[in-house]
């Protein structure tokens, strides 16, 4: 049965809540059943048996008992799907998403460009009114925070946009680990609660981050 849904891997569906059990959820999707492992669902999102929902379809995990639907409504995968339901310029192309770091429940953060010169990336994802940006968190919860955020391939560049709404003084780059500078009013917005606004800005970009303090660079009498 589950072979049906090889071709549907990587795509969301929409399931009947079976069973809700303290490590996960299992969900009917009518040819078959799947799983929503803890690690899949979006944290403090509750789950009543019985509704419907929407999920992104992971995977097949086999083991000797056979095999089983890996379902997800907490990983990346499931934001862009939201995402390129609402925003026609990803289809024709127009706009790219060129990363997504997420921890579910909290904060998402996407790297966003645009092909057309003139055209706003963060604008067109954002939508008239904040409408498209408020479709996806009308689907996953409004406790979770989306920063929207323009891609860079100029290293510094991207490191300062993926930290925001923090902003840095300057960044310095060696290798993979880039210290950025900022001053004490922002420091506790780059590192974000429990550390949460450097950790998705390193899972973005791919760099360490370190936030260092700095004085406010002084203003040069005229």
């Amino acid at each position: 049965v589950l072979v049906a849904f090889e071709d549907k891997i990587n795509t969301v569906v929409t399931g009947v809540i079976a069973r809700v059990e303290p490590k996960l959820v299992r969900i009917d999707l009518g040819k078959a059943s799947g799983i929503m492992p803890k690690s899949e669902q979006i944290e403090g999102e509750y789950y009543s048996v019985g509704s419907r929902i929407k999920v992104f379809i992971k995977g097949i995990e086999r083991d000797d008992r056979g095999s089983q639907l890996i379902l997800s409504r907490g990983n990346e995968g499931f934001i862009e799907y939201l995402f390129r339901q609402e925003v026609p310029e990803l289809e024709n192309g127009t706009v790219e998403i060129r990363g997504i770091a997420r921890e579910a429940g909290r904060r998402t953060k996407i790297a966003v460009m645009s092909t057309v010169p003139g055209v706003d990336p963060v604008g067109t994802f954002v939508g008239g009114r904040g409408i498209r940006v408020q479709a996806v968190m009308n689907e996953i919860g409004d406790r979770e925070k989306i920063d929207i955020i323009n891609w860079s391939d100029n290293a510094s560049e991207y490191i300062r946009e993926a930290l925001s709404p923090a902003e840095a003084v300057k960044v310095e780059i060696n290798d993979k680990n880039a210290k950025v500078y900022v001053t004490e009013d922002q420091q506790s917005i780059a590192i974000g609660r429990q550390g949460q606004n450097v950790r998705l800005a390193s899972k973005l970009t791919g760099y360490d981050i370190d936030i260092e303090l700095t004085k406010a660079p002084e203003k040069k009498k005229k």
